[in-house]
């Protein structure tokens, strides 16, 4: 829980860097930018709660000197849409930077990310998120939109991937498979089918928001994208362990029955 909420922080401080005007972007107003987002709940003790703010203190002291002061984003959590014949799409993009190409201006997404684990450029060329907020930002801007950058704080790196036409389109045409075969379990459901053979589980490395290993064992995948609303997973409360067969037979308390995902909670 204290993880998420520093990553959140951490977005937040660097979205409010962009709102200072150029000449007050500078490494010493990043403690108080940090300090006016930090949520101090959610960890073991002050003290863990101390290493916390100051690693993410470091990464933000680390990545904005790759920064120009005077260089503003064309868009900063900026939200892109886009519509087809089969699904409305939309997401909030962390950054949206204009470019000089080849052909003059053009779009790239920069994504942050503060996990543990390193980047590479695997991850942003297969990452369907990314390639859809280059679709829309295409659309939205009238701007070319090829490439999709991670940007890894805690190691300072970045991950990039230059898309072409058709890269974008095939992400795209993923998509639309995924909502059709939404739109598909939805009518199954509407007509009387188990909600769980519908819309079955799938195993994932980790449930969003989960708070313990037993929920993240537990996640459901949740659609990210039908009939153009969208969908937030939240994880279900975690179940306790399950018992032995023994133990339920004497009355104890067999393992809870899997959540359904309904349009916007768990």
């Amino acid at each position: 829980m204290g993880a998420q909420l520093a990553r959140r922080s951490v977005h937040t401080a660097l979205k409010n860097w962009y709102a200072l005007t150029p000449e007050r972007r500078r490494p010493e107003a990043l403690a108080g930018l940090l300090k006016g987002t930090w949520v101090r709940e959610g960890y073991r003790d002050d003290e863990q709660e101390r290493q916390a703010y100051r690693r993410a203190l470091g990464w933000l002291e680390a990545y904005v000197e790759t920064l120009e002061p005077g260089a503003d984003p064309l868009g900063v959590e900026r939200v892109v849409a886009v519509r087809t014949a089969v699904l409305a799409f939309n997401g909030r993009a962390d950054r949206i930077d204009s470019r000089p190409g080849p052909d003059g201006p053009e779009l790239v997404i920069v994504d942050y990310k503060t996990g543990r684990t390193g980047l590479d450029t695997d991850d942003a060329r297969g990452s369907q998120a990314l390639a859809l907020y280059a679709y829309a930002a295409e659309r939205t801007f009238r701007r070319p939109c090829r490439r999709v950058e991670l940007h890894h704080l805690p190691t300072g790196t970045v991950a990039a991937h230059d898309h072409t036409t058709e890269s974008l389109t095939r992400q795209l045409t993923r998509a639309e498979d995924t909502a059709r075969d939404i739109m598909a379990a939805e009518r199954a459901v509407a007509d009387g089918a188990d909600p769980d053979e519908a819309f079955p589980p799938v195993a994932v490395r980790a449930a969003a928001g989960a708070t313990t290993a037993a929920a993240a064992r537990w996640g459901r995948r949740c659609p990210a994208v039908s009939r153009g609303r969208r969908w937030t997973a939240r994880p279900h409360p975690a179940p306790t362990p399950p018992q032995s067969r023994a133990a339920r037979a004497e009355g104890g308390k067999a393992w809870p029955p899997a959540a359904r995902c309904r349009r916007g909670r768990w």
